[in-house]
């Protein structure tokens, strides 16, 4: 089978962090499918234009709708394999009718501001929901931590973990990574609690020692 849908990661966010793999999938694409934001990165794309918001089910059916005729690109923030939309888009059509076309994610650059690696980092996602306890149990002794938060009640639930974790880590508070507004700001939990942050927001919790 032909590959007709085309996952396109396009990084945190500036123009300047998609890669050239990305632009040309969409410039060859016939139907570009996300988020006005993600559409708005390729102006002069000639696709058709297919806006979708935070109901992903619609979001599938009128991906199968326009790939029954034309290419699509799937167009997702950061990096495809990180709590995206990618996952459910390739269990609904399939490994074999999808291409991945990998991005740069906010948890890199986030980590890259501060010059420290992240291949043994733990990365969650409390940005739709919050973690259940157990999880939370599982991560006190982890050096490193990454999650995605944008909303209040996220960061309330990373400041109550923050809370829990031994006196030597540090916390940094990553918004709107690549754009013009960018703020890396480190908190403590105390301040971290009540913190109004953006959507596109990653807190980062790392052993003190590492930064040293």
């Amino acid at each position: 089978m032909a590959i007709k849908i085309t996952i396109v990661g396009c990084g945190p966010g500036s123009p300047d962090y998609l890669t050239r793999t990305a632009t040309r999938a969409v410039q060859t694409a016939g139907v570009m499918v996300g988020s006005q934001r993600l559409l708005d990165l390729f102006p002069d794309a000639e696709a058709e234009r297919v806006l979708v918001g935070t109901d992903i089910n619609l979001a599938l059916e009128l991906i199968a709708e326009h790939c029954e005729h034309k290419s699509v690109a799937v167009l997702v923030s950061g990096d495809p394999g990180l709590f995206s939309l990618a996952k459910r888009v390739l269990d609904r059509f399939g490994r074999k009718s999808c291409e991945v076309v990998p991005g740069v994610s906010s948890v890199q650059v986030a980590f890259a501001r501060l010059g420290v690696d992240w291949a043994d980092a733990r990365i969650i996602s409390a940005h739709k929901e919050n973690p259940d306890q157990a999880l939370l149990e599982s991560l006190v002794n982890e050096d490193k931590l990454a999650i995605f938060a944008g909303r209040k009640e996220a960061v309330e639930w990373i400041a109550g973990l923050a809370g829990e974790l031994r006196e030597d880590r540090r916390i940094f508070v990553c918004q709107d990574l690549t754009l013009d507004d960018e703020q890396v700001s480190e908190v403590s939990a105390e301040e971290l609690s009540g913190l109004e942050v953006g959507s596109r927001t990653v807190v980062l919790i790392i052993k003190s020692a590492i930064l040293e």
